[in-house]
């Protein structure tokens, strides 16, 4: 596989659209507005997260050996599982006890998002135009 998370990415992407569109037109007599703004939180977080992936895979392509991008992209992935997927299934199925799981979701976010800040931060060796040029 070239991109394990550009692939990730827009697999999220088209779930997270599918989930938006049965949530929008499956879901909305059926469920509470309240489990329905429930579900919809997992699809928007869903959603911006799947860009995230698809930005690291971006950024792997000039920093393929970066540990901070390789663990964000797994921790954002794992994230989406976790915070989207309880949130799914907790206004789906009404079982509140998933709750306890969408936090450690929303953890695993936060540390992706900081793990790319500091990525950002470093100072890289080279870029690939410096590289050229010498």
């Amino acid at each position: 596989m070239q991109s394990v998370f550009l692939f990730f990415g827009a697999l999220s992407a088209l779930i997270g659209v599918g989930m938006g569109a049965f949530g929008a037109h499956g879901l909305k007599n059926i469920l509470s507005p309240e489990l329905l703004a429930v579900y919809q939180t997992g699809v928007n977080y869903q959603m911006w997260h799947a860009l995230g992936l698809i930005g690291i895979a971006l950024m792997r392509q000039q920093f393929s050996e970066s540990k901070l991008l390789i663990w964000s992209g797994w921790l954002m992935l794992f994230g989406i599982l976790l915070f989207s997927g309880s949130l799914y299934l907790l206004a789906i199925l009404n079982l509140k006890w998933l709750g306890m799981l969408t936090p450690i979701g929303g953890v695993s976010f936060i540390v992706a998002w900081v793990l790319i800040a500091i990525f950002a931060s470093k100072k890289q060796h080279h870029s690939r135009y410096e590289n050229a040029r010498n």
